[in-house]
């Protein structure tokens, strides 16, 4: 390039000499061929200073570049060499490594082989001892383990004879004490146990926005989760913390389960709340059958129909006047039984129908009828004993006594129910007040669901849509205010809430 330069310099400065040559008169000719051989020189050495120039720099460049590159083909190497020399050494390691792994091999191999010969001579000693006892006892070794066997049995047999002889003569000297002590003591665990029920439940939250979360939107989740639940969220200021209301336990411990899933997921919207809800109720499904089977292992009951066994379970979550259903029907097992062998009667006969004297208790809001009716039909129909399905049936001596068997149970209910703060007849008068303003709102033609809450100050009714319209709604409500009026009495009012609800369900493919 500064050659080039210098060339167009040159070719300029010839031009413009050749121009002022054609330009100027004869008489300044010679002048001006002097200043333009002048300029020309100077254009000259112009153009090969910018050459000299221009190489010097050309040089300079390339000799840095040469440096560069030579600095850096040094370090590519000292690279290379330092991985040689890691390769190297790693490939050293693994032949050590692989020289210890042989030796050891070797070993291994060596100290099989002396067991398997250890053990072949050993085999070869049992077996030439076999023979010599074999010879010495006159018998083969299938006769002498025969012998042995039998000599065991005959000593173990007159041992558990022996034994059993004496556990016999102990039990007897012991039965009249023992039974005293079985019904002293099944009373003395009455006598300290108090059932006592709550008809709220509060669930802890991990902050105060957690509220705004469960209401939801225009308080689209509140209002899903009290229709699905039966039961009355109540938010107040109450801080990190919501309450469950209701006077169905069940209701208010599947509502607390699924609250408190819901607050540890965080996920709160109709659809889960829908989920968990479904979730908490198969839970306490298997509780109840947990809870059944639990009884009938602790009553000692065999061969019981699993219904029973289910509606048994149903009464962990049943109170007669504040007493716990199922603890009362154990309590009334226990005593029963310890009664029948104080008699010298049968005495798992008696718990088995003082276990199930209040089945009935599990199903009298679904099926009409006293309690003891219903539970002696559900006995007689899952094939219990006459003895146990008349117990069940006469002990509030609704029908002549006919077996001891019912005398017994009776006795054991009565026991049970009046000891000293088993039973508080203002709740179960208040329970039976909440279950009759639903049976009311559920005689209604259209009603899928009635729910009594807030203390029994409100009922809310959900309607099947494809059974009414919308038309319906206020006049139903209407009908069953007018009905409550007339067949309850309660304090203050009660407000009748009626709702419609449609749902559709379509599925994406």
């Amino acid at each position: 390039m500064q050659f080039v330069w210098a060339i167009l310099i040159f070719a300029a400065g010839t031009g413009l000499g050749y121009l002022l040559l054609r330009v100027w008169d004869n008489t300044s000719l010679a002048g001006v061929k002097n200043q333009t051989i002048i300029m020309l020189q100077e254009a000259a050495e112009a153009a090969e200073r910018v050459k000299q120039d221009r190489l010097a720099e050309a040089k300079d460049e390339i000799s840095r570049m040469k440096q560069d590159a030579a600095r850096e083909i040094k370090e590519r190497r000292s690279e290379i060499q330092r991985t040689e020399r890691k390769l190297e050494q790693r490939e050293e390691n693994l032949d050590r490594k692989l020289d210890r792994v042989s030796h050891k091999e070797d070993e291994l191999r060596a100290r099989q082989e002396g067991l398997e010969k250890r053990g072949a001579d050993l085999e070869a000693i049992i077996q030439q001892q076999t023979v010599k006892l074999e010879e010495v006892a006159g018998m083969t070794r299938e006769e002498a383990q025969e012998v042995l066997l039998r000599r065991t049995e005959e000593d173990a047999q007159y041992l558990i004879g022996m034994r059993l002889k004496e556990l016999e003569e102990r039990a007897q000297r012991e039965a009249d004490r023992k039974a005293r002590d079985l019904i002293v003591g099944a009373m003395q665990r009455c006598a300290v146990e108090s059932a006592g029920e709550a008809t709220v439940s509060v669930v802890s939250l991990p902050s105060e926005e957690m509220k705004g979360r469960i209401i939801g939107r225009e308080g689209r989740n509140i209002r899903a989760f009290e229709t699905l639940t039966g039961v009355d969220l109540i938010i107040d200021d109450t801080p990190e913390a919501v309450t469950l209301s209701s006077f169905d336990p069940v209701r208010r411990e599947v509502a607390r389960r699924a609250m408190e899933r819901l607050v540890v997921d965080g996920r709160i919207h109709p659809a889960r709340i829908e989920e968990l809800i479904e979730k908490a109720s198969r839970d306490i499904e298997e509780e109840i059958i947990s809870e059944g089977e639990s009884a009938v292992l602790e009553m000692g009951i065999k061969n019981i129909h699993s219904e029973l066994v289910r509606t048994l379970g149903q009464l962990k979550f049943r109170f007669s006047y504040g007493q716990n259903a199922l603890s009362h029907s154990l309590e009334v097992g226990h005593i029963s039984g310890a009664i029948a062998a104080e008699l010298g009667l049968d005495e798992e006969l008696a718990r088995r129908a003082g276990l199930l004297h209040d089945l009935g208790k599990a199903i009298d809001h679904q099926v009409e009828g006293p309690h003891a009716a219903i539970g002696a039909d559900l006995a007689r129909r899952f094939g219990e004993k006459p003895e146990v399905v008349s117990a069940i049936a006469s002990h509030h001596d609704m029908l002549e006594v006919s077996s001891v068997y019912e005398v017994i149970v009776a006795i054991a209910d009565a026991i049970s129910a009046s000891r000293p703060g088993a039973r508080r007849e203002s709740l179960d008068a208040y329970i039976k007040r909440l279950e009759k303003l639903e049976e009311v709102a559920q005689s209604f033609t259209g009603v899928s669901k009635a729910y009594a809450i807030q203390a029994g100050r409100e009922v809310r009714v959900v309607l099947t849509a494809g059974k009414t319209d919308d038309g319906s709604v206020h006049k139903l409500a209407y009908d069953i205010a007018r009905k409550i009026e007339a067949e309850m009495k309660y304090p203050g009012q009660i407000k009748v809430n009626v709702s419609r609800e449609t749902r559709a369900t379509e599925f994406a493919k």
